[in-house]
């Protein structure tokens, strides 16, 4: 068999899809609707996200959007901004970080304005990372780290599937925090996708 193609090289999809969610990697331009999902829900997501602190204007948005779109072209970042498909409005970020090719591993992050909570779209979200992750770049590891007091956050990997590995204490600088350890290997990803079709079917 012969070797994956540098990452570089690999086509990657312009956009994924869920039912009513759209992927797709940052464009020079998304800056202000990044902005005002981001200026809505600082109060809120500031507590876990360090960058929002360092988001002060619609142009530190701008250039997140920038930087994305460029490592996306690389591949060092798979950064996505999540989108409705039925209004077109930006709902927050994601994407496959923390990248290690030769495995592969993959880490997802994710975020989502306050006005958007509650309604499903980052479980939504994480389903079509895990897909695109196993399925189209043959994942071995696919990891969500949360910090032990954001319950929003556990929940999501929690509700999934995903496998509790661990709980690192004190592992973050300034407030100190214990992170825990989510991961899905493509066996426990196939079982854990079995069951999201099972509740799909059911509903």
């Amino acid at each position: 068999m012969p070797p994956p193609p540098a990452p570089i090289l690999r086509d990657l999809p312009d956009e994924l899809y869920g039912p009513r969610v759209t992927l797709r990697p940052l464009r020079p331009g998304d800056g202000a609707a990044l902005w005002e999902a981001v200026d809505e829900s600082r109060a809120q997501i500031g507590a876990w996200l360090p960058w929002v602190s360092k988001t002060l204007k619609p142009e530190d948005s701008e250039a997140t959007a920038r930087r994305g779109a460029a490592r996306w072209l690389t591949r060092e970042d798979l950064m996505v901004g999540v989108w409705d498909r039925a209004s077109g409005a930006c709902l927050g970020g994601s994407g496959l970080h923390h990248i290690d090719w030769s495995v592969p591993s993959f880490e997802i992050g994710y975020w989502l304005r306050t006005s958007a909570w509650g309604q499903g779209y980052i479980t939504e979200t994480v389903q079509v990372l895990c897909q695109f992750a196993f399925e189209t770049l043959g994942a071995n590891r696919v990891a969500i780290r949360c910090d032990a007091k954001n319950d929003r956050s556990l929940a999501v990997p929690r509700r999934l599937g995903f496998i509790q590995e661990a709980t690192l204490r004190r592992d973050e600088r300034g407030a100190l925090r214990d992170t825990v350890i989510f991961a899905l290997t493509p066996e426990d990803y196939a079982s854990a996708k079995a069951d999201w079709d099972r509740k799909e079917t059911s509903q």
